[in-house]
């Protein structure tokens, strides 16, 4: 192992899904994640469920990952770990394995904020993806989390708009289950909305000032929507499935689009980043592509595996802190809410 080699065991932790990953400097040599498939039928995540899945699958997930990329455990670095924000259950297991492995292997721990690992995901080493060049505009969009931030640098970040109510990604996944889709449905509205009419059915947009966002006020309006429709048309969800779909993407794009457009003015700055479990949506991935046209954006959209929770966004923070020698001691804790 030649000595300029840093090589980073990264560990996810924060909600429902275990991962772990090895990088070798900013390359991801694996990156090994275990989903949770018994939410499913709660049409949630339960997170007492959650906390127990990860204790069970946290082991094999890192031996794996140790073993698909080659290396030994002797030959590690450093521990990288999601200390939150996430579920405290689920951020616990990984902050307890992490602190233990750093301590027996005598190898520094480095904590990593998990919204800012989204962002800084775009610094992984691959062919075929340019990394964004400083300052640039991020969306970090999921489950939990609408935020758009400038990014100055790695680690100067300052959030210039985000949710006041509900993220990005419950208003996808709500809107499914009003039309009795299965969880997760916000792939689903995805999927189905590729064969709708953007246009059938007009959603009004909330109005909100400055660049944060609401999403709660939208979801009573879908649901106001299809009682009223359901009252006239018991059949009207199955007959309009994939225009209702498409209605309800067409309008989140626009309110998401609008919002950057307003940020790109304001800082003058038009290189735009996406990240987050929901820049997996393709109207959204194809809407950024369209701003470089109407807009003069210069987009970045990160390899479809490193948008929704995985280990190597973590793994990359840990080396960049690295390179800083920026460490840990072992009296950190885990942290439901954190800011950047």
């Amino acid at each position: 192992m030649s000595s300029q080699n840093v090589y980073i065991l990264g560990i996810e932790s924060s909600c429902d899904d275990t991962s772990a990953a090895i990088l070798c400097n900013d390359q991801v040599l694996s990156n090994v994640v275990a989903s949770q498939k018994i939410h499913e039928q709660y049409g949630g995540v339960v997170p007492e469920l959650a906390s127990r899945a990860h204790q069970q699958n946290i082991v094999p997930v890192i031996d794996q990952a140790i073993k698909q990329a080659g290396i030994t455990k002797s030959d590690l670095s450093a521990i990288a770990f999601t200390r939150g924000p996430g579920l405290m259950g689920s951020l616990l297991v990984g902050t307890s394995f992490a602190k233990s492995l750093a301590l027996s292997l005598d190898i520094p721990l480095i904590d990593v904020n998990h919204m800012q690992a989204h962002i800084l995901a775009h610094f992984i080493d691959e062919d075929e993806y340019d990394k964004p060049e400083f300052p640039f505009l991020a969306l970090t969009i999921s489950g939990g989390h609408t935020q758009i931030v400038k990014v100055n640098n790695h680690f100067d970040m300052e959030i210039i708009g985000e949710t006041i109510d509900d993220a990005v990604g419950e208003a996808f996944d709500k809107s499914a289950k009003i039309l009795g889709l299965p969880y997760p449905g916000g792939p689903l509205v995805d999927k189905y909305a590729q064969s709708g009419d953007p246009k059938a059915f007009p959603f009004t947009k909330p109005r909100v000032d400055g660049l944060n966002f609401s999403f709660s006020g939208f979801k009573t309006a879908v649901l106001y929507f299809i009682q009223k429709q359901l009252k006239e048309n018991p059949q009207f969800i199955e007959e309009n499935l994939y225009d209702v779909c498409a209605s309800i993407q067409y309008t989140i794009i626009n309110i998401l689009i609008d919002k950057l457009k307003k940020a790109s003015k304001e800082t003058g700055i038009k290189s735009i980043a996406i990240g987050g479990g929901v820049s997996a949506n393709s109207g959204i991935r194809k809407a950024l592509k369209d701003g470089e046209f109407k807009y003069g954006w210069k987009t970045f959209v990160p390899k479809f595996e490193y948008t929704t929770d995985n280990a190597a966004m973590i793994g990359i923070v840990g080396y960049l802190k690295y390179l800083q020698q920026d460490f840990t001691d072992m009296s950190i804790v885990a942290k439901a809410r954190i800011k950047f």
